[in-house]
């Protein structure tokens, strides 16, 4: 996730539908339990594991001639708070986007359906990340959820001791809870979406 850069105090808690209509055009907002919050610009790291990241599902979704595709700016609305969250990288299915109703306007999806994996980079506020996207990603049935923490920033549990660039993937089981595996070094991730997706985690994070 960007580092948030401010949040803006405002009177009035913003629903979804007031976020979408009243946040600036400039930026890049969030809404974080009704808060309007602006997302500071990444540094260069950041922007190289996304990159990564982004071509090499590209040439696997292709290669698999799946119906998926990677934009650039969409959001994805919470199931159960005011809060929508713009993903580092978001893999959509675009086959469903004909039933997202804020997709044609807003760009924004809320279907489980709509969302085969989503992906954060791990910046300062590292417990937005591991814990608050955790459980509203878990809470929509998103089925696959990485996150990418190349700095190692992250809590003992998830980067070791000593803390070191990890990767997680959070896969839904089928109580709709994420199951948690851990992976560093030359560790070779195991995606259920993506079986014969070889990479390291040392690869992806750019290390």
């Amino acid at each position: 996730m960007t580092q948030t850069k401010m949040i803006q105090s405002i009177a009035e808690h913003l629903t979804f539908e007031e976020f979408i209509k009243q946040k600036p055009s400039e930026g890049l907002w969030e809404l974080h339990d009704g808060v309007l919050v602006e997302m500071a610009q990444p540094k260069g790291k950041h922007e190289i594991v996304v990159s990564l990241v982004n071509g090499n599902l590209t040439l696997e979704f292709k290669r698999l001639e799946l119906p998926y595709g990677i934009p650039s700016k969409a959001l994805v609305k919470s199931a159960f708070s005011e809060a929508a969250y713009l993903p580092d990288v978001l893999l959509l299915n675009l086959d469903n986007l004909s039933n997202e109703p804020y997709w044609d306007d807003y760009s924004t999806v809320t279907l489980a359906k709509s969302i085969p994996l989503v992906i954060e980079v791990v910046s300062t506020n590292w417990r937005d990340d591991y814990y608050k996207k955790y459980g509203e990603y878990s809470g929509i049935g998103i089925p696959e959820y990485w996150i990418l923490d190349y700095l190692g920033l992250g809590g003992k549990e998830f980067t070791g001791n000593p803390k070191q660039p990890s990767v997680t993937v959070c896969l839904l089981d089928d109580e709709s809870e994420y199951i948690k595996k851990v992976y560093r070094g030359n560790d070779v991730i195991e995606s259920k979406l993506f079986p014969e997706l070889k990479i390291t985690a040392n690869y992806l994070l750019g290390v």
